[in-house]
C-alpha cells in the first residue's frame, strides 16, 4: 500500500515518521500534523465532508482552516453577541441559558423528533422542544458543559440548518421558501401540462392507429420532459426522506419518495426497451400536487404562527435620545437597543414607544392594545409607566429609560409565549408517536399489495402500490394538535391572555371550580384611608408614619394607601413580612406591629364592612385604620358567567373583615373561606381538588404557594411577581371577563383538535382499504394527501378568528 505523500487538507509534503489519518467518505485519507488532523475531523463530525468535493484548492495551513459556515457558528459563542436572542435563567438551582432558533427543513413532526432525538445526546443540553407549525426550537443550556455553536453543528450534522430566531431572518427564510416553491412548482406545473398532451394522445381511443414510432417519439419526449421535474422539482422529498433514513427514523417523505422513484423508474424503463405501460404524466403531476399542498400549507402554517413575530415588528429600531430633559435643542437619533438605563428620549405622538420607561415630562393618551387586548387609549401623565410597543396618541412625552430590548415587558411576553411551547400536551405526544408508527405500518402494507397484487394482476400491482404508498397522510395526524395550540395560544395574545404552561387549554375546558381571591383580584386593590383611630400619646400623623414605613416592606396594595399620606420616614429594624396577617420589626427595641386584630394580640372591636387594621407597640394599641376598596367592573359580569356555565365559585381570602360577606353576596359567590393563611388556603384547594377541577385566580405574594398548587392558575398583571411566577396564565390589564375568553377558547380548541383528529383517522381509515383494492387511482391519491393535511390546518387556522 502506498502512503499519501501529500496532506489531504492542506497540501504540504507528509513527515515520514507520522502517522494522521481521517476517515473521510469511507476513505482513510493522511494528513500532515495534528492540527490538519482535528481540522480535518470537524469538517468530518459536522457533516460537511462536501467542503472537500467542492473546493478549487488546498486549505492553507496555520490559517483559519475550518470553512466558513463553522466559524459562522462559533461567533454565536461571543457573550455580547448572545445578547441580543439569549436569557439565562435558573432552573432546578441550576444557572442555565436558553434561548430559541429557527430551524431550516422541518417538514413534518418525524423531523422535530430526529432533531430532538439525536441533540438529547448532547453533554449539558438540558431541554429542546421543536414546534413543526413555528419552525422553531426551545433549547436549554449549560454553557459551562456545551456551547451555542456546538448545538448548532449537532443540528446541521444531521441535515437540518438552525440559527438564532430573529424576525428578519425569519421572514427572508420564508420569501426564499415560498420562492424556492414556486419555482419548483411552476416547473412541474409547465411539465405536466405538456406531458399529459402526449398521455391523452397515447391513451385516447381515436389514437388507437397510430404508428409505433410516433408513440415512442411521445414516450421519449415524455421522459425527458418529467425527468427535471423528478431531478429538480421534488428534490426536497428525497432530502427530507434520506435525512430519515441516514438517521434511522420513518418520515412521510419516505413512501412519497419510493412512489416517484418508483414510477420514474418503472416508466423509463419501459421507454428505453420499448414495452410496457408509461406513467410520466402521473410523475409530473404527482410532484405538482404535492408541491402545491406543501406551498399553501406552508402559507397555512406562516399565518398561524405570524403572530408573536407581529409583536416584535412592533418595536421601533430608532430612538430620539436628549441629553437634558430642560434642554430639547440637542438631539440624536440612534438605535433603539443602543440606549441604556438612565438615558432620556423623546416621543412624538403618533410614534411607538421603543423602551419601557417612566414619564418624566408631559401627558398623554397611550394606546396599549397589543399588550393588554384594550383597545381603548390610557390616560398617563408624570410618573407613570409605558411599555415598549405601546403608542403614543397626543402629546411629547419625555421618558426616561427604564428597561431596553430583552429586559422589557414585551420581551416578556414572548418569553412567555416561547416557554408555552417547551412541552408538549399527552394528546401531541400520543399523535406523533402514532404518526410514526403509521409509516412503519404503511411500508409493510404496501408490500403486502404488491405481493398480493403480483399473483391477482401483475400489470396493475405496481400502480395500486404507488397509490397505497401516496394516499396515506400520517402528516394530518401529526398537525392535528400543534397547529391548534399554535393558533390558539397566538389569538390570546392578542386579547391580553398570555399562556405560561402548555397544559392549559388541556385543562380549562375541563374546570368546574373557579376560587378567587379577593383583595386586588375581584376589588381594584386601591385602598383608601378612610378613617384612622388612635389610642396613645402617639399623634394622628405618627401613627400614619409608622404604618407607612411598615408598608414599604410589603407589595400588598394596602401599602399604597399609606404611602400618600406619609409625610415623616422613620428607622425601623427587623421587618418581618407575615403574608396573609401582618408586618412586624423593632422600633425604640420594642416590637411594632401591623395587621389584622388576632397578629396584633388585640380585640376586633370595631364594626365595620370595611377592613380594618391595627397598629401596636408591645402589643399596646396604637391605632386603628379603616380602609375601603371597591369592586373590579368586570367582577359581577365573570361571576355571571360562572353561574350560567355552572362553574362552582369560592372566594378565599386572609381578609376577616365584613368586606368579604358583602362582596360574596353582591356577586352571588357560593363558597367564602375569610381569614385564611396561605398554608390554610393550600389546603383547602388540595381538599377541593379531589373531588373538583379547580382554577385559582390570585395577585398576592400569599396567593402563591395556593396558585402553585391548583390545576390551572390565573395572575393578574398587576399582581407581585412571585404570583406571576406561579400562574399558569397571566391577564394583562384588569378585565377579568378574560377569563372567559380563556374558557371559551379552550373549549373551541378541544372541539378543533378533536375534529382534525377524527378527520386523520377517519380519513385514513377509509383511504387505505381503497387504496389496497385498487379503487384509488394514483392521481387521487395525491390529491387525498395533499388536502388531508391542508384541511387540518385550516380547521385550525378558524381559531384566529375572535
Amino acid at each position: 500500500m502506498t502512503l499519501q505523500k501529500n496532506c489531504f487538507h492542506c497540501g504540504e509534503e507528509n513527515p515520514p515518521s507520522t502517522d494522521f489519518n481521517v476517515q473521510i467518505n469511507t476513505v482513510s485519507q493522511r494528513m500532515c500534523c495534528p492540527g490538519c488532523q482535528a481540522v480535518a475531523q470537524t469538517i468530518v463530525d459536522s457533516g460537511l465532508t462536501s467542503y472537500y468535493e467542492h473546493r478549487s484548492e488546498p486549505a492553507e495551513k496555520g490559517l483559519l482552516l475550518v470553512p466558513d459556515v463553522l466559524l459562522q457558528l462559533e461567533d454565536y459563542d461571543i457573550g455580547k453577541i448572545q445578547e441580543d436572542f439569549v436569557d439565562n435563567v435558573v432552573d432546578n438551582n441550576e444557572n442555565l441559558s436558553t434561548t430559541t432558533l429557527s430551524v431550516e427543513g422541518i417538514t413534518c413532526p418525524a423531523c422535530a423528533w430526529l432533531i430532538e432525538k439525536q441533540l438529547r445526546s448532547l453533554p449539558g443540553l438540558v431541554f429542546i422542544n421543536v414546534n413543526t407549525t413555528l419552525n422553531r426550537a426551545v433549547i436549554k443550556w449549560d454553557q459551562q458543559q456545551l456551547k451555542l455553536s456546538q448545538i448548532l453543528t449537532g443540528i446541521q450534522k444531521i441535515g437540518y440548518k438552525a440559527y438564532p430566531f430573529q424576525v428578519n431572518k425569519q421572514e427572508a427564510f420564508y420569501t426564499q421558501l415560498t420562492k424556492s416553491y414556486l419555482q419548483r412548482l411552476g416547473l412541474a406545473g409547465l411539465a405536466t401540462m405538456q406531458v399529459m398532451m402526449f398521455a391523452i394522445a397515447l391513451y385516447a381511443d381515436f389514437f388507437s392507429g397510430m404508428e409505433e414510432q410516433f408513440i415512442h417519439y411521445f414516450r421519449w419526449v415524455s421522459f425527458i420532459l418529467a425527468t427535471p421535474v423528478l431531478l429538480y422539482s421534488a428534490q426536497p422529498f428525497y432530502l427530507n426522506a434520506w435525512r430519515n433514513i441516514r438517521n434511522q427514523t420513518l418520515g412521510m417523505d419516505i413512501p412519497i419518495s419510493i412512489a416517484l422513484l418508483g414510477a420514474y423508474t418503472a416508466s423509463g424503463y419501459a421507454t428505453i426497451v420499448g414495452q410496457g405501460e408509461v406513467y410520466f404524466e402521473s410523475v409530473s403531476m404527482f410532484t405538482f400536487l404535492l408541491l402545491l399542498g406543501r406551498l399553501l400549507e406552508l402559507r397555512a402554517r406562516r399565518k398561524a404562527s405570524e403572530s408573536s413575530s407581529n409583536l416584535l415588528r412592533l418595536l421601533p429600531s430608532m430612538a430620539t435620545l436628549i441629553e437634558d430633559p430642560d434642554n430639547l435643542q440637542i438631539q440624536s437619533v440612534i438605535p433603539a437597543k443602543t440606549l441604556t438605563v438612565g438615558q432620556y428620549i423623546i416621543v412624538k405622538p403618533g410614534q411607538t414607544i421603543p423602551v419601557d420607561g417612566l414619564i418624566l415630562k408631559g401627558a398623554s393618551n397611550i394606546e396599549e392594545s397589543m399588550l393588554t387586548g384594550e383597545h381603548l387609549p390610557v390616560s398617563k401623565a408624570q410618573n407613570a409607566p409605558v411599555f415598549a410597543g405601546s403608542v403614543n396618541i397626543t402629546s411629547q412625552l419625555i421618558i426616561r429609560v427604564e428597561k431596553v430590548g430583552n429586559n422589557t415587558l414585551i420581551a416578556d411576553i414572548i418569553h412567555l409565549q416561547d416557554n408555552a411551547q417547551l412541552n408538549k400536551p399527552k394528546i401531541e405526544i400520543i399523535a406523533d408517536t402514532a404518526a410514526r408508527y403509521f409509516v412503519a405500518a404503511l411500508l409493510i402494507v404496501a408490500s403486502l399489495t404488491y405481493i398480493s397484487w403480483s399473483f391477482i394482476a401483475p400489470d396493475q400491482a405496481f400502480w395500486i402500490t404507488l397509490s397505497v404508498l401516496v394516499a396515506t397522510c400520517p402528516c394530518a395526524l401529526s398537525l392535528a394538535t400543534p397547529t391548534a395550540l399554535t393558533c390558539a395560544t397566538a389569538q390570546l395574545n392578542k386579547q391580553g391572555i398570555l399562556i405560561k404552561q402548555h397544559h392549559v387549554l388541556e385543562t380549562v375546558n375541563k374546570i368546574n371550580h373557579i376560587v378567587f381571591d379577593k383583595t386586588g383580584t375581584l376589588t381594584k386593590g386601591n385602598f383608601k384611608l378612610l378613617n384612622t383611630q388612635y389610642y396613645s400619646h402617639y399623634s394622628k400623623q405618627e401613627c400614619i408614619d409608622l404604618a407607612a414605613q411598615l408598608e414599604k416592606n410589603s407589595e400588598h396594595p394596602i401599602s399604597l394607601a399609606f404611602k400618600k399620606q406619609q409625610k415623616n420616614s422613620i428607622v425601623l429594624n427587623d421587618v418581618v413580612n407575615r403574608p396573609g396577617q401582618g408586618l412586624q420589626a423593632k422600633y425604640l427595641n420594642k416590637t411594632l406591629k401591623l395587621g389584622h386584630a388576632v397578629f396584633c394580640g388585640v380585640e376586633n372591636n370595631i364594626n365595620s364592612k370595611e377592613l380594618v387594621i391595627y397598629l401596636t407597640l408591645d402589643k399596646q394599641l396604637l391605632a386603628s385604620f379603616e380602609l375601603g376598596d371597591e369592586l373590579r367592573p368586570s367582577a359581577p359580569e365573570i361571576l355571571s358567567y360562572c353561574h350560567h356555565h355552572n362553574i362552582n365559585s369560592t372566594m378565599l381570602t386572609g381578609d376577616i373583615s365584613l368586606k368579604s360577606e358583602e362582596v360574596c353576596e353582591v356577586l352571588s359567590i357560593s363558597q367564602l373561606q375569610k381569614g385564611v393563611t396561605p398554608q390554610q388556603k393550600l389546603q383547602y384547594i388540595q381538599q377541593l381538588q379531589k373531588t373538583d377541577k379547580v382554577m385559582m385566580i390570585g395577585d398576592g405574594i400569599n396567593d402563591a404557594p395556593v396558585m402553585a398548587g391548583a390545576h390551572v392558575s390565573v395572575a393578574l398583571a398587576s399582581g407581585t411577581d412571585i404570583a406571576k411566577n406561579s400562574a399558569d396564565v397571566i391577564l394583562l390589564g384588569e378585565d377579568l371577563n378574560k377569563l372567559a375568553a380563556l374558557h371559551k377558547m379552550a373549549n373551541r380548541t378541544t372541539l378543533i383538535i378533536k375534529e382534525n383528529l377524527v378527520w386523520a383517522f377517519g380519513y385514513n381509515i377509509i383511504i387505505v382499504p381503497l387504496a389496497v383494492m385498487g379503487y384509488v387511482p394514483p392521481y387521487i391519491a395525491v390529491l387525498g394527501m395533499s388536502c388531508s393535511s391542508l384541511i387540518v390546518v385550516c380547521n385550525s387556522l378558524r381559531l384566529l378568528k375572535s
